[in-house]
């Protein structure tokens, strides 16, 4: 399997401009800028994307192991914020706070941290991550 994206750029890194596009047009010419990734304008940027794909990947695994342990969740809400801090002369994402709330009738506390602190080691974009990834978890009852 193999996912495509595609990023034009045009211009300065500070006054110029890009848009992104994936395969399946979920993302078609999405605009993004300097100040949409630094100044918290509208529009899309490649932080905002990963925190996207980390919650979408956590939350579907976990959905995979609650299945795969008999049960199935009637909710699985994930937040993921990802940090961006100074690195020499660029930046990095140093981390991933998964934030989920869940109702998984019949699942006990125990089995559900289980299956939670497993999905977050194991989804694909976990695995890609070189930072520190937290979870904190609620499981409603």
């Amino acid at each position: 399997m193999i996912r495509k994206a595609r990023a034009v750029w045009r211009g300065t890194g500070r006054d110029g401009d890009g848009d992104l596009t994936t395969d399946s047009g979920v993302l078609k010419s999405s605009p993004y800028s300097f100040k949409t990734r630094f100044e918290n304008e509208p529009g899309t940027n490649p932080e905002e994307l990963i925190a996207a794909a980390h919650a979408g990947c956590f939350t579907m695994q976990l959905a995979f192991l609650i299945q795969r342990a008999g049960a199935a969740a009637e909710k699985l809400e994930t937040e993921a914020a990802v940090s961006v801090v100074p690195d020499g002369e660029g930046f990095k994402i140093d981390r991933s706070a998964l934030t989920l709330k869940a109702k998984v009738p019949g699942m006990d506390q125990a089995k559900f941290e289980e299956l939670a602190r497993t999905a977050e080691k194991v989804c694909p974009v976990s695995r890609l991550m070189n930072a520190e990834i937290t979870l904190d978890l609620t499981l409603e009852a």
